[in-house]
């Protein structure tokens, strides 16, 4: 029995840690550069407490955090933090708006920065239940913003994601059958 508990525990503490991230790509297969239209591929979609950015650049360009009052201006004086590698992989960790500009000045007075609206987690909210429609079946969702397909990123015109919250639930999800079928063997 103990066995058991500790299987489930586990089992449910790997659920919970896995079914609320997604990965953008920023800037899809152009990656962080002056050629790609950041507002653009930030437009339409929705980032919530757990999702990572990749940043993917060149020598020439930087990604560094500022505060609100140093976005617009480009100003990287005072740079909550510098990346300089060339493959940047941020968390956000808290709901909020965080700023992401190029550590060359013209490049971000280009446009080569990204301003990201953090949501809370949405994973703790109730979902509904599928409506059934007159000739039988049930209505499908609208698409989600973030790919169902953990195996590769899908560039799209809404952006690349690796993962999913509702890929990393299902694998989740199967881990806990598995798990529950090797305690009753």
């Amino acid at each position: 029995m103990g066995k058991l508990v500790l299987v489930y525990s586990l089992a449910v503490l790997g659920l919970a840690v896995t079914c609320n991230a997604a990965t953008y790509m920023v800037g899809d297969n152009s990656g962080w550069d002056i050629s790609t239209d950041i507002d653009t591929w930030a437009q339409d979609k929705t980032f919530s407490v757990g999702d990572l950015l990749m940043f993917q650049y060149s020598s020439s360009h930087s990604v560094e955090e500022v505060k609100k009052e140093d976005f617009h201006s480009c100003n990287t004086t005072n740079a909550l933090r510098t990346f300089t590698n060339g493959n940047t992989t941020v968390s956000l960790t808290n709901p909020g708006t965080r700023y992401f500009v190029c550590g060359t000045k013209l490049h971000c007075l280009g446009g080569l920065k990204l301003r990201v609206n953090v949501e809370s987690n949405q994973a703790d909210l109730p979902t509904a239940a599928p409506e059934a429609h007159p000739g039988g079946g049930a209505a499908t969702s609208q698409a989600p913003s973030k790919s169902e397909n953990p195996a590769s990123a899908i560039p799209t015109s809404a952006g690349s994601v690796y993962g999913g919250r509702d890929s990393a639930a299902m694998a989740s999800l199967g881990f806990m059958a598995t798990l529950f079928w090797v305690v009753q063997v």
